[in-house]
C-alpha cells in the first residue's frame, strides 16, 4: 500500500516561471517514483501560469487559512508525511498537522533561507555591510522556530546549511541537503546545442515578483548595460520573467538595446539563442534557477559571488564571478567576442548539472534519510528538546490571553 503525502503550498506551482515552482515539480516527480500517492493542498488563489496537478495524479484541495475546516481534511486524510512548502506554511498549519496527525513526518522545504536574503535585501538597502546584525532579524527567529518544529528541513544550498549549523547552531539531524534534481545531459544533447556562431545577444531571466530579479535588472539598466552597449553597439539584452508589471515594461527601450521580452513559454528554446547570460545579483539566497537553465542550454554566464552562491562547489565555472561593474562588463565582453573562451567556458557547465545536481543520486540519499525518519520518529523527536518546546502550548499563552481579557473588557 503506497504511503500518503500532504504537500502545503503557499503557491501553485509554476514551474514555467520560477525556479520554486520548478523545485517543487522535481519534489513531487521523486515522491511519486517512491510510490507515495500526493496530495496538494494551497490556501493561495491559482493563476493562470499554475501547472495542472491533476493531470499527473496529483489530487488539488483548496485549504482555508484560521478555519477548523483543515482539522477534518487532515484528520481523514491521515498522511504518513507532511510537506510544508516554506516556513509561512509550517506557522499557519502545522500545529493542526501536530494535534490531528502526531505521527505523520513534517518536511519543511526552506526553497532559500529567508532570513538571509531579507537581511541581505535590508543591509542592500541601508548602504551597510551584511553581518549578525543583519542575519539575525525577526524573519530569522521565526524561520528558525520552524526549522526545529519539523522533523527534516529541505535544504537546497549547502551554503545555507553552514550558516544553519554554524550561525544559528541548528543541529545536523535536522537537515536534509537536497539541491536540484535533474537529468543529466547526454553527449548527444550537447553536440545538436547552438554553436557560437548561431547565438546573438545576451540574456537574462527571472520571475519579477522575486525582488533580487527586479533589483538585479534595474542594476543592467542604469550601470551594466550602457557600459557593454558602448563597446558592443550591435548587442541586445533580452530579458526574460513572468509578472512583468508596468514598472518593468517602462525599462524596455528598442534604441538602448534594452529589450522587456516578458514571459517564456519555453526556456530552453530561448537561451539557446542567446550567445551570454547576464546575473548580477546584489542580494539574495538559494540556488538561482538561471544559471541551471544558462548551464543546461550551453549559455555560458558572467554573475555576481551572490548568482553564484551554492551552485558550483569544487567545479569550474561556466563563465565568470565579478561584483565590480567594470570587470563584470569586461568578462561580458570578452564571452561574447572570444569564440575559444566562450567555448570552454560552456564545457565547464555540463559537469556541475551531471554531477553536482544528479537527482539520482540525491533522491537516493534523500529517501534513505526519510526512511531511517520513519523508522525512528519517536527518537528523534525526544533528541530535538528544542522542538518540542517551541511547540508546548504555553509558550505564547499567557501573552495571547493577557490581549484576550485586554479586548474583552474594552
Amino acid at each position: 500500500m503506497s504511503k500518503q503525502l500532504l504537500i502545503i503550498g503557499f503557491v501553485w506551482p509554476e514551474p514555467k516561471s520560477s525556479a520554486a515552482g520548478s523545485r517543487m515539480m522535481q519534489l513531487i516527480e521523486a515522491f511519486q517514483k517512491a510510490d507515495y500517492s500526493i496530495t496538494f493542498a494551497s490556501p493561495c488563489a491559482k493563476s493562470d501560469n499554475a501547472f495542472n496537478l491533476d493531470g499527473i495524479g496529483v489530487s488539488q484541495v483548496a485549504i482555508a487559512l484560521n478555519n477548523s475546516s483543515f482539522d477534518e481534511f487532515i484528520a481523514d486524510l491521515n498522511p504518513d508525511v507532511v510537506l510544508f512548502d516554506r516556513f509561512m506554511m509550517e506557522e499557519q498549519f502545522g500545529w493542526r498537522v501536530t494535534e490531528n496527525c502526531p505521527n505523520a513526518i513534517k518536511l519543511l522545504d526552506t526553497e532559500d533561507l529567508h532570513c538571509l536574503r531579507k537581511g541581505r535585501q535590508q543591509a542592500f538597502k541601508d548602504k551597510q555591510v551584511f553581518d549578525t546584525s543583519y542575519l539575525f532579524n525577526d524573519v530569522a527567529k521565526r524561520e528558525i522556530a520552524s526549522i526545529y518544529r519539523c522533523d527534516l528541513s529541505l535544504m537546497i544550498s549547502e551554503v545555507e546549511m553552514d550558516i544553519l549549523k554554524n550561525r544559528f547552531k541548528v543541529d545536523d539531524s535536522l537537515l536534509v541537503y537536497l539541491p536540484f534534481l535533474l537529468e543529466p545531459i547526454s553527449a548527444e544533447a550537447i553536440k545538436k546545442l547552438p554553436k557560437f556562431e548561431n547565438r546573438d545577444h545576451f540574456i537574462t531571466i527571472g520571475n519579477f515578483l522575486h525582488e533580487p530579479n527586479y533589483n538585479g535588472v534595474l542594476y543592467l539598466k542604469e550601470t551594466i548595460w550602457p557600459l557593454i552597449k558602448k563597446q558592443l553597439p550591435q548587442a541586445e539584452l533580452h530579458i526574460y520573467g513572468a509578472y512583468a508589471s508596468q514598472k518593468v515594461t517602462q525599462l524596455h527601450n528598442e534604441k538602448q538595446g534594452f529589450f522587456i521580452k516578458g514571459f517564456a513559454e519555453d526556456v530552453h528554446e530561448v537561451m539557446q539563442k542567446a550567445k551570454v547570460c547576464l546575473a548580477p545579483l546584489r542580494f539574495g539566497a538559494g540556488l538561482k534557477g538561471k544559471l541551471i537553465d544558462a548551464m543546461q542550454n550551453g549559455t555560458p554566464c558572467v554573475m555576481s559571488s551572490i548568482a553564484a552562491e551554492g551552485m558550483f562547489g569544487d567545479f569550474e565555472y561556466n563563465g565568470f564571478i565579478a561584483d565590480e561593474v567594470q570587470a563584470f562588463v569586461d568578462k561580458a565582453v570578452q564571452l561574447y567576442e572570444n569564440e575559444t573562451l566562450w567555448t570552454e567556458k560552456q564545457r565547464h557547465g555540463f559537469p556541475v548539472i551531471n554531477e553536482r545536481f544528479n537527482k539520482q543520486q540525491h533522491v537516493n540519499q534523500f529517501f534513505e534519510v526519510l526512511e531511517n525518519t520513519l523508522i525512528h520518529l519517536h527518537d528523534k523527536r525526544l533528541h530535538n528538546f528544542t522542538g518540542q518546546m517551541l511547540q508546548h502550548h504555553t509558550m505564547q499563552s499567557t501573552k495571547f490571553m493577557s490581549k484576550w481579557i485586554e479586548a474583552k473588557n474594552a
